[in-house]
């Protein structure tokens, strides 16, 4: 076939697609059945809750105040998250944007599905973005008489998800970031972390340096409201209304097996071994792990956010938390692994400087960030940000390296050249007096486009550690940027106490900087 009868036979093909795709049509979500959290006085006497009833009364504090635990390395976190699954005993309920099928995410379906054999009932919610070619094994999941899945905002089964993102352009690239997991209704996790080895210190070539924070009651009941606006919505599809698989008997017996195995298999992993040996257990054993105690408030947008006008702003978390960031007398830090100010931010953050607030702020630097698009819709602003006065941090890569790796072999390896870090943590921190800590960036998507949740914590002891956290490391494990002659420079203090500096983007190659070059002359600032 000639080239030009090849592209005209292509270009039919794809504009077939595209017909057949705009025909198609979500099934009616008619099977759902509407549920709710357990009450909290059903769930009063559960391990849980007595747990945290003891460490309030130890900690002398009162019922308004919600008990916090920052889970600030990867391992912490999943053994976190273990923990509540393996306590749980009445519910678990589960929302993630993005959940893996590799070795953490095995492994927590592995814990959700003993939790379901002793009688809890599971509730997983998961935003379909990451779900394809996933039903049949949702569908077997979800015959468990304990486990029930939905899918938040579900592409059309059986045609093209790639056609759908032109076709259905404003629907399906509207997502639900929200991540979530709640034990009996009286701890829950929240903040940045999906589900899948980079976010848990498992992957040897991806460390994702990011946060969350475990939150007691009354904070946590606030999440479970959260969660069961969403699993009620019109949007949140149940698996056995999508998927044509039917589940038998026989599929679950089968499942039972390859959950067995997947514990004989993994028995002596090298990150199981990592986990018994995690800074938390150290911690809880020791009695060294307090809470920090504050008033908690969850902020979140409205699943109908999804479906409706981007300038139905009363579906929206930020106009919520804006009060807060725009009271800082003070200080403020930023950490958002993507930021796009955009020009509206910019004279925000400007004006803060003005009036004598201390702005710093942290984001990817172009090679430790995972998503090249956004960091031409940023770099477009820095120099007019460091023109402010804003303290501009961006990080270095090579930092948050491993010393082990996910055993895939009889052997194991340190220190995996190559391996690469990217910042994934999202939190604010206002005078050192309280802090916003969930799943929310500072760009376009996230703040008009998809949905987040997150907490402002009052919280003293909490803001402070976390500012002086940033202080203490900032300056070794990220670059400075200033203006040198209206070019950036970056610079970053060594362990060694010598100066690394660039005055091009850190460890970029030609094309690198190049290809940003070119992203930055496109239009589309609000899909970032």
């Amino acid at each position: 076939m000639r080239t030009s009868q090849y592209l005209i036979f292509r270009l039919s093909s794809l504009l077939l697609s595209l017909l057949l795709t705009s025909c198609a049509n979500l099934p009616e979500n008619n099977q759902q059945v509407p549920s709710t959290a357990i009450s909290y006085d059903e769930s009063s006497e559960t391990t849980l809750a007595k747990s945290v009833n003891e460490r309030r009364k130890q900690q002398q504090a009162s019922d308004e105040l919600t008990g916090m635990l920052l889970l600030d390395n990867g391992l912490d976190a999943m053994v976190a998250r273990i923990a509540l699954v393996r306590l749980a005993e009445r519910s678990l309920d589960v929302q993630y944007y993005l959940y893996h099928s590799d070795l953490s995410g095995s492994l927590l379906t592995y814990e959700l599905w003993h939790a379901a054999e002793r009688g809890v009932r599971v509730r997983l919610l998961l935003d379909d973005m990451d779900m394809a070619g996933k039903d049949k094994n949702l569908a077997v999941l979800n015959k468990h008489p304990n486990i029930e899945i939905r899918l938040f905002n579900p592409f059309i089964r059986g045609k093209n998800r790639t056609t759908q993102f032109i076709t259905r352009f404003g629907s399906v690239t509207r997502r639900a970031h929200n991540k979530a997991l709640i034990a009996d209704n009286q701890v829950a996790i929240i903040g940045g972390r999906n589900i899948g080895d980079e976010y848990f210190d498992a992957n040897a070539n991806m460390a994702f340096g990011d946060l969350d924070v475990t939150l007691t009651n009354p904070g946590a009941q606030q999440v479970s409201e959260e969660f069961d606006l969403y699993w009620n919505n019109q949007l949140a599809y149940p698996i056995s209304t999508l998927s044509k698989y039917q589940a038998s008997e026989d599929d679950l017996l089968e499942a039972q097996k390859k959950v067995e195995a997947f514990a004989v298999k993994n028995k002596d992993n090298v990150y199981f071994k990592s986990l018994a040996n995690s800074g938390i257990l150290k911690r809880t054993k020791a009695g060294e792990n307090n809470y920090h105690w504050g008033e908690v408030d969850i902020l979140y947008d409205n699943p109908d956010k999804i479906s409706s006008d981007r300038d139905k702003t009363e579906y929206h978390l930020a106009p919520k938390l804006l009060p807060h960031i725009e009271s800082v007398q003070h200080q403020l830090l930023v950490i958002s692994p993507y930021f796009v100010p955009g020009k509206e931010g910019v004279e925000f953050f400007s004006d803060l400087e003005q009036r004598g607030v201390d702005v710093k702020i942290l984001t990817n630097s172009l090679t430790s960030n995972d998503v090249p698009a956004v960091h031409a819709g940023y770099s477009r602003y820095r120099k007019k940000l460091l023109k402010a006065g804003i303290e501009l941090y961006e990080l270095d890569k090579t930092l948050l390296e491993r010393n082990y790796q996910r055993e895939k072999s009889s052997t194991t390896r340190e220190g995996v050249k190559g391996s690469q870090a990217s910042l994934h943590a999202k939190y604010f921190v206002m005078d050192k007096s309280h802090a916003f800590i969930g799943s929310l960036n500072l760009d376009p998507r996230s703040v008009v486009e998809n949905t987040e949740i997150g907490a402002v914590i009052i919280s003293e002891q909490l803001a402070n550690y976390l500012a002086n956290s940033f202080d203490e490391r900032i300056d070794s494990v990220a670059f400075k940027l200033s203006l040198e002659d209206n070019k950036i420079h970056w610079e970053r203090k060594t362990e060694n106490g010598s100066t690394l500096e660039f005055d091009k983007e850190p460890y970029s190659t030609w094309w690198d900087r190049f290809s940003i070059g070119f992203m930055r002359l496109l239009p589309g600032e609000s899909q970032l």
